[in-house]
C-alpha cells in the first residue's frame, strides 16, 4: 500500500492540465488550436507547419512558448491570455476528488506550465477552487517552463518548499524528473503505466489514489 510512502509529505504539489482532470475532458485540445493558429498569424505560417511547430518545440523545450521565446521573440504575456481564452464547459465539478485533496495533512500548492489566472478558472469549474494556498504557474518561473531545474528551483523557493517533504503529482513523465532528483516522493498520473526510476508511483485515477492515502 503506497499510504506508508507519504507519512513525510507536508506539501502536495499537483500539475494542473491532465493532472487535476482527466485527459478524457480534452480541454487541451482547445489550448493546442489555439496555440497552433497564433503560430501561424505570427510566424505566417501554413496550418500543418505551425502544428508541427507546435509540437516540435513542446518536445523540445518542455513548452511551445519557451521555444517561441528562444526562437521568435514571442512576448509571453499577451500570448499566455491568448491561447488559455478557451471555453470551460468540457470541465465537470469532482466533488470526490475535493474531498480526498482537502483531506491530505498540510499544505496544497499547483505549479503548471500555463498561467496562474487561467489555473483558476480550471480549478473553479471543477469545483476545487479554495484548496489550494498557492497557484504557481510559468510566470512564477520567469516564463521558463518544466521539465527545466531551474524552473523548479524558481518555483519553490518561492513556495518555501522542503522537496524531501513533498509529493509532486504530473502526468508528463519528463515534468518528474527534477522533482525526484530533488527528494520528492513522485506520482506519475497518467492513462499509461510509463515504467522509470523516477516514479515511484502511478495512478489512472487520482481522486482513488489520494483517497487511499488517508
Amino acid at each position: 500500500m503506497a499510504r506508508q510512502f507519504f507519512t513525510h509529505v507536508e506539501t502536495w504539489v499537483f500539475d494542473l492540465d491532465n493532472t487535476l482532470y482527466p485527459p478524457s475532458m480534452a480541454l487541451f485540445d482547445q489550448i493546442e488550436e489555439k496555440m497552433t493558429a497564433l503560430v501561424m498569424r505570427e510566424l505566417n505560417l501554413p496550418k500543418s507547419e505551425a502544428n508541427h511547430l507546435r509540437q516540435e518545440y513542446w518536445a523540445k523545450y518542455g513548452t511551445t512558448l519557451a521555444g517561441l521565446m528562444k526562437h521568435h521573440a514571442i512576448d509571453p504575456e499577451p500570448y499566455l491570455v491568448e491561447v488559455h481564452d478557451i471555453s470551460f464547459h468540457p470541465l465537470e465539478v469532482d466533488l470526490s476528488l475535493r474531498a480526498h485533496i482537502d483531506q491530505l495533512p498540510g499544505r496544497k500548492i499547483v505549479y503548471t506550465n500555463g498561467s496562474s489566472p487561467y489555473a483558476e478558472r480550471v480549478l473553479k469549474a471543477r469545483g476545487l477552487d479554495g484548496l489550494f494556498s498557492d497557484i504557481f504557474g510559468v510566470e512564477h518561473a520567469n516564463y521558463e517552463p518544466k521539465p527545466r531545474k531551474t524552473a523548479f528551483e524558481q518555483v519553490f523557493t518561492k513556495a518555501k518548499l522542503d522537496p524531501t517533504r513533498a509529493a509532486m503529482f504530473e502526468d508528463d513523465a519528463r515534468n518528474l524528473v527534477v522533482p525526484h532528483a530533488l527528494g520528492m516522493r513522485t506520482v506519475h498520473v497518467a492513462p499509461e503505466h510509463h515504467h522509470a526510476n523516477h516514479i515511484h508511483h502511478h495512478t489512472d485515477e487520482l481522486s482513488t489514489f489520494l483517497g487511499k492515502l488517508f
